[in-house]
């Protein structure tokens, strides 16, 4: 049985490949600016990755959630700070992000196994 991690990456994959496959040159640009927006610069990637964690948690995506922990997880990012960032998140979203908070804190313990 698939764990909710490898699920989850094996329908973005599919669902990526389907969407760039159709050639749109928006869609790929804007797949393209993300890819480059979390890329070392000014900023090192670990502190862009925390910063799209909250800004996802606070939007409510959890897509969005699972994918900056997955990279904050492969990044080496403790556990202490992913949860920190999200008490931030939490703070500034309220209780409404809440339930996010919940799934995150499955999705980071599926990470960990």
């Amino acid at each position: 049985m698939k764990n909710q991690v490898e699920e989850f990456n094996e329908y973005r994959q599919k669902m990526n490949d389907k969407i760039l496959g159709d050639n749109n040159k928006i869609i790929k640009r804007i797949f393209n600016l993300d890819t480059n927006a979390f890329s070392a610069g000014a900023l090192d990637i670990k502190t862009k990755e925390l910063l799209g964690l909250v800004a996802s948690t606070v939007l409510r995506c959890d897509d969005c959630v699972k994918y900056h922990l997955e990279t904050c997880y492969k990044e080496g990012i403790s556990k202490e700070e992913t949860m920190e960032a999200l008490s931030i998140a939490t703070l500034v979203g309220g209780t409404i992000v809440i339930p996010h908070l919940r799934r995150a804190y499955e999705y980071w313990e599926e990470l960990e196994k």
